[in-house]
């Protein structure tokens, strides 16, 4: 029995005064809608409505049941409104799940700049070094990095690039001596970025060579977040891979060094993953849009913080220039 059907049949029965004219308004034969309140009594054990040849009258019970079936069925209408908007229009909130580093140096300034055009939007984000499960998780969107992602039966959208660089205090470099090529460096205290998309013993670079494999030796130190990797590298404990959104302040104020600086590791794609495409909600649709729109910028920004770095005539204000984001400021630099 379409319980919810018979209810609504019943209502338009009641307003209308008549089975006939239910019927009109519903698109139904009479016979039809006799039948669906007939049913419904049945299923309730209780008369509703009182038939004779020239009117329909409500019973004592029906009276009562048809108060609650017109707030029931305006819960149901007011939920059906409110879904329809979701899809056409940003609101509600907003679980996203994203890799620490992404999220700490773009995703809180995108937040900001997407929430003065949706307001009507919250955000409820989780930072962590892996791929959660989303659906079990209940996740609306989750930005990862990865070489290639595995398949699987979510949506990908790619939102950019980015790469690691090696880096140095510039006393430790003065005590131990630069490495010049990546060969050089199982002479170093190598210190080790524990995350999920590389080798912790072995490095993989992209250079005038081309591609060039380094065993990583025995570390002194090894961490889970770039940021404390940017510590550990200004305390002098060795030689360590950055991020270059996470390198380009120390590179900018001195307390860091680019070592090997014609060498990148190899890059990364950003990639925004969400369940599905069908009847996408609208605060989905245009927050993965938004960030297709503001993240390529700031990555250029941010290379741009690091390229000159490879040819060390560049002079200083040539580097802060580079580093200038879209709008002026800084850009990839952690407070």
């Amino acid at each position: 029995m379409d319980t919810l059907f018979n209810m609504r049949a019943f209502v338009c029965v009641a307003e209308t005064g008549s089975f006939t004219a239910a019927a009109q308004r519903l698109d139904l034969t009479t016979s039809y809608v006799s039948r669906a309140v007939a049913s419904l009594e049945s299923h309730l054990r209780t008369r509703l409505l009182q038939r004779t040849t020239r009117r329909v009258a409500l019973t004592e019970a029906g009276q009562r049941y048809l108060a609650r079936c017109e707030q029931i069925l305006g819960y149901i209408e007011e939920a059906e409104a409110e879904a329809s908007q979701a899809h056409a229009r940003p609101v509600g909130n907003l679980k996203v799940h994203a890799v620490t580093g992404i999220g700490q140096h773009y995703l809180i300034k995108a937040i900001a700049a997407y929430r003065g055009m949706h307001p009507d939007v919250s955000f409820d984000m989780t930072l962590a070094n892996r791929t959660p499960d989303i659906l079990d998780e209940g996740y609306d969107i989750s930005v990862v990095i990865a070489e290639e992602l595995p398949d699987s039966g979510f949506i990908s959208q790619r939102l950019g690039s980015t790469y690691s660089v090696l880096c140095a205090a510039p006393d430790y470099l003065a005590q131990h001596g630069e490495p010049l090529r990546p060969g050089d460096l199982g002479q170093h205290q190598c210190l080790r970025l524990v995350n999920p998309v590389m080798a912790l013993d072995h490095w993989q670079f992209k250079g005038p060579n081309g591609q060039e494999f380094v065993d990583v030796p025995q570390t002194p130190f090894q961490v889970n977040t770039a940021d404390a990797m940017t510590e550990a590298l200004k305390a002098g404990i060795g030689i360590g891979v950055l991020p270059i959104y996470s390198a380009a302040a120390g590179l900018r104020d001195g307390s860091l060094v680019r070592v090997l600086p014609e060498y990148n590791l190899f890059p990364l794609g950003i990639f925004a993953l969400y369940p599905s495409r069908q009847f996408l909600d609208a605060k989905i649709r245009t927050w993965v849009e938004f960030l297709r729109d503001f993240l390529p910028a700031r990555l250029a920004a941010d290379e741009a913080c690091i390229a000159p770095l490879a040819n060390k005539k560049f002079p200083g204000e040539f580097f802060n220039a580079a580093c200038a984001s879209p709008q002026g400021d800084a850009q990839g630099f952690a407070p």
